[in-house]
């Protein structure tokens, strides 16, 4: 028997409610409620990584997060290496704030309703969606908006703290696909 056009698989699959269209607004909201967890998780593992390389770069775990207070105090304060609410709090709360920005864009662009992806997938996407994040953040942003991050790390070790941010946002989204899939069951 034909398909009726909303019965069919792949027009259920993207939308929650297959005879209510989302707006964009929707669809951005949601990715918000998404990122709420996956921006998250990537902050908080590349807040680790970004502390761990400042460690072993210059010597302080502050350091580097630090950096990201720039935006506030200006880009001579972004240099300061010791613990502080001034410098570490605040440059942890932007760089906090910018994570769940990317990690909307990631969930918007790549999250389907329904879909079940692998986990390589969601790790490639990832990657896509962090490469995309330095290239804006240290290729495209104005000098006093970027991270700071190189001012207390090593080349190589961007490499490492981006690549923890990739692997927030991937295992976030394969933790809800699991989740899901164990709810379906």
């Amino acid at each position: 028997m034909p398909y009726n056009v909303h019965e069919h698989p792949r027009v259920r699959q993207r939308r929650v409610n297959p005879t209510q269209p989302q707006s964009e607004l929707q669809r951005l909201a949601a990715a918000g409620r998404r990122a709420v967890f996956s921006g998250a998780t990537a902050s908080l593992s590349s807040a680790v990584a970004l502390s761990i390389c400042s460690r072993i770069d210059e010597g302080s775990y502050a350091g580097g997060l630090n950096g990201p207070s720039q935006w506030l105090w200006g880009r001579a304060e972004a240099y300061a290496r010791e613990a502080s609410a001034r410098h570490t709090v605040v440059g942890y709360i932007v760089h906090h704030l910018t994570s769940m920005f990317w990690a909307t864009l990631y969930e918007r662009l790549f999250d389907e309703v329904g879909a079940r992806k692998t986990a390589l997938r969601r790790c490639a996407e990832a990657a896509v969606s962090t490469t995309a994040a330095y290239v804006v953040d240290y290729h495209l942003t104005p000098r006093r908006l970027r991270p700071g991050f190189k001012k207390h790390v090593r080349t190589p070790s961007m490499f490492i703290i981006y690549g923890a941010f990739a692997l927030g946002l991937a295992a976030a989204s394969i933790i809800r696909d699991s989740n899901a899939l164990c709810r379906r069951q």
